[in-house]
């Protein structure tokens, strides 16, 4: 059952707060990750929608938490294209490998770059949370650019990092788009 409160208090830099239902009861713990869509930073005072659960110790948690007018994003809607778009391009990748239009060689130097892609998003993300050193987004732009961007795509969907910065998200797709036309050359030009 989904219930409407007000955020009653909210800390930003550590990203959680409480929620008071609307017509009285007890307040509930909200996290930022308890958020569908992150487009917007919760603030008090905010009018919000929310799943109440119990935790362990029997104290409410918010959960599934939308701002009240905002439209839900459902789990498979929001999070499936990445996903099919990674495949289907790993299995152009690989078909045309198969029948001799491009080397193995492009195959593994993809794999291996997603690989360390996804290893590089999910160590800055801990470095975000940790207050540590933190990957320059230029390092996990060329990682990319040299063919990391399945890995990447996945990253930031399935960690949900570097997912909403829309600057970060046009700087990668320019990225995606270089590395794709010259994937189309070399698909040209191999015997």
């Amino acid at each position: 059952m989904r219930f409407q409160g007000k955020i009653s208090s909210w800390k930003d830099d550590q990203g959680f707060g409480f929620v008071v239902q609307n017509g009285g009861g007890e307040r509930a713990f909200l996290h930022i990750k308890a958020f569908e869509n992150r487009a917007q930073r919760p603030a008090e005072g905010d009018l919000i929608t929310y799943v109440q659960v119990r935790d362990d110790k029997g104290r409410f948690r918010a959960e599934q938490v939308c701002f009240v007018g905002q439209r839900r994003v459902a789990a498979a809607e929001s999070g499936s294209w990445p996903v099919i778009w990674v495949l289907v391009f790993c299995a152009f990748i690989v078909s045309a490998c198969y029948i001799g239009r491009l080397p193995w060689l492009i195959a593994g130097g993809y794999l291996l770059m997603s690989i360390v892609a996804f290893i590089a998003y999910a160590l800055d993300k801990s470095a975000a949370k940790n207050n540590r050193w933190r990957t320059q987004e230029s390092t996990l732009h060329l990682l990319g650019l040299l063919g990391g961007w399945p890995g990447a795509l996945l990253a930031q969907r399935w960690l949900r990092h570097k997912s909403k910065k829309t600057a970060f998200l046009l700087v990668f797709w320019v990225t995606v788009l270089i590395n794709c036309a010259a994937l189309v050359w070399v698909l040209l030009r191999w015997r």
